[in-house]
């Protein structure tokens, strides 16, 4: 039989998502045994990490495994040495693959080569593990994430599409605002709207609008790992984006504040904003830890 693997959101039925976030929670409040002992789980990662990284470490440790981190100078995947070789190696000594890169295409050929699991730690198409854990701090602040409205500001990146499936999948008012040209695509909503959950996702490029009536307000980099030498030509058309209290104040008083980090603060948020009381930041970074248990726990126990 196949392994199962963690490409995408799309991965995931609404009850598997569900699934996946009452592990989360009860891992966080009570949490947990070496159920994974003697299992190794490799991190092949073309791209710099923080909290990928360190959640996955912790979370092998406190399930009784280990993580080992092969960075772009170990593996130089598609240079160095075919992805379909390393993914073939990689299955022979470890128990599961976590594969942070650039192109989607690379998380794909790692789960069609390798005989264990493979989770998508990031790639240009999706962030599946960020959204889980964004779900989760929005579960324990809500009790119930139907009828959640979350509006989300900035790019339609990695960030915002896997937050617009899972949004849709959990029963979420997905909201997106973008300067023009930068939203998510019709293909993105397209996707996002056919998996059949009763959440749904819009669009605007209006940010006041997308705030009204808000749960919560996230915020993401203008310009995403990667692209960093676009940002000078983006700054004018995200400035009236930039979360500062001007802003959150179209929101709910008791709206939350989130963003995934790392965050440049002055840019997409200000310090004011980001240290307020209602910012759940630090929860959402926290939680990446109890939500790739559960994701680990799902596929390697």
């Amino acid at each position: 039989m196949p392994p199962r693997h963690f490409r995408s959101i799309r991965d995931l039925s609404a009850e598997e998502l569900d699934g996946l976030l009452d592990s989360a929670l009860a891992i966080k409040r009570d949490g947990c045994g070496p159920e994974l002992a003697g299992q190794v789980l490799a991190l092949v990662f073309e791209k710099p990490s923080l909290r990928t990284r360190l959640a996955f470490e912790v979370a092998m440790y406190r399930l009784g495994g280990r993580a080992v981190y092969l960075g772009p100078h170990e593996v130089g995947a598609g240079s160095r040495e075919p992805v379909r070789d390393i993914a073939r190696v990689a299955s022979r000594m470890a128990h599961g693959i976590a594969v942070r890169t650039f192109a989607h295409e690379t998380v794909e050929e790692f789960a069609e080569w390798a005989s264990v699991p493979v989770i998508n730690g990031l790639s240009e198409a999706e962030h599946p593990c960020q959204a889980l854990a964004d779900l989760l701090t929005l579960r324990e602040r809500f009790g119930s994430l139907h009828g959640v409205r979350l509006a989300y500001l900035g790019e339609g990146n990695n960030v915002a599409r896997a937050l617009a499936m899972a949004s849709v999948l959990a029963g979420i008012d997905f909201r997106c605002a973008s300067p023009e040209g930068y939203g998510l695509s019709e293909g993105d909503l397209d996707v996002a709207r056919a998996s059949g959950g009763p959440g749904r996702v819009t669009q605007t490029d209006d940010p006041r609008e997308a705030l009204r009536d808000a749960s919560a307000v996230y915020t993401d980099v203008w310009a995403s790992m990667g692209e960093e030498h676009t940002l000078e030509g983006r700054i004018e058309s995200f400035a009236p984006f930039r979360l500062d209290a001007d802003l959150l104040a179209a929101a709910p008083a008791d709206a939350l504040v989130m963003h995934d980090l790392p965050a440049h603060r002055g840019e997409e948020i200000t310090d004011e904003v980001i240290e307020s009381s209602r910012s759940v930041v630090f929860d959402q970074a926290e939680n990446r830890v109890h939500t790739q248990q559960a994701v680990l726990l799902s596929l390697l126990g």
